[in-house]
This record gives C-alpha cells, structure tokens and sequence, in this order.
C-alpha cells in the first residue's frame, strides 16, 4: 500500500464587499476573503494538502489566479476537480485533518455544515474530516483583522 500525506495552507486579506466563505459555506460577516474565486481559505488550503499528498505541486499551478475561468468560482468546484484528478491518479483520500485562523467571527456553529459540504464534494465519510478554528489571540495580521489563514493535512492512499 502506498501510503501518503500533504501539508496545505492558505491565507487571504479580509475586506469590505466580498463575502466570507468558509468550507464551502457562507459565513455571514462584515467583511469577506478577497481573492480571484470565492477565496475559501479553507478549500484552498485542503485542495493543497491533496496535491501536495500526491505530489502534484499546489492549487496555483492547476488554478492560475490570472486565468479568467477560475474568476468568482465555487472552490468547492476546485476541490471537487482536485479530488477527480487523485482519482485518475489511483489514489483515494484516507481523511483531511485542518485549522482555520481568525479573529473573528466565531465559526464553531458552522463547522458540522462545512464537513458535510466537504463530504458531499470528497466521498469522504463526516467521520474522516476535522475542521477546527482559533484565533491568534490578537496578534498579527488574523488578529488584527486584516486577513485570515487555513492549514490541512491530508493522507491519501492506493
């Protein structure tokens, strides 16, 4: 058995006029992650820790943040076309393990509703995906407010 793990992260400013999405769900807050998709630090960090796994570079070299076609879209989408391509590859996902930091809002609330969005775009069992979520205690740029970050590790096998 061929037994791997990938380590992911991603980090994002926060700003007035874009919406917070968190593990494929929206989060309602002031200010949302600016990015070139939905921003969903959470998906982008967990599309990393896959292909890291399989050693398949990270989410920019598949989704260049120039190409028009990735502009505004769904990150579950992303992740979904991550997961399809560990498939061609023979590979399956064991469980994805992550932390999201920041400040505020609290996102505990919302955790069970990101597994199952996560779940329905992996296959994954709710029971082989953790979410977590902290903040930085003020410091920093998450503690300042002015972005927040997501880190995953995940273990996929074939």
């Amino acid at each position: 058995m061929n037994i791997r793990i990938g380590q992911g992260y991603d980090v994002h400013q926060l700003g007035e006029g874009y919406d917070l999405w968190l593990g494929g769900v929206k989060i309602p807050h002031t200010v949302g992650s600016v990015g070139h998709s939905d921003a969903d630090v959470l998906l982008h960090a967990m599309c990393d820790a896959l292909l890291g796994a399989a050693a398949m570079g990270d989410i920019g070299k598949h989704f260049k943040n120039t190409d028009p076609r990735w502009k505004g879209i769904d990150s579950k989408i992303l992740l979904k076309i991550v997961v399809e391509m560990l498939e061609k590859e023979g590979y399956k996902i064991g469980n994805i393990d992550s932390t999201v930091c920041l400040q505020e809002p609290k996102i505990g609330k919302y955790i069970p509703e990101m597994i199952k969005a996560i779940s329905e775009v992996t296959g994954l069992p709710e029971n082989c995906i953790s979410i977590k979520a902290t903040t930085t205690e003020e410091m920093g740029f998450v503690g300042r407010k002015e972005g927040l970050d997501a880190h995953a590790i995940a273990l996929i096998y074939k």
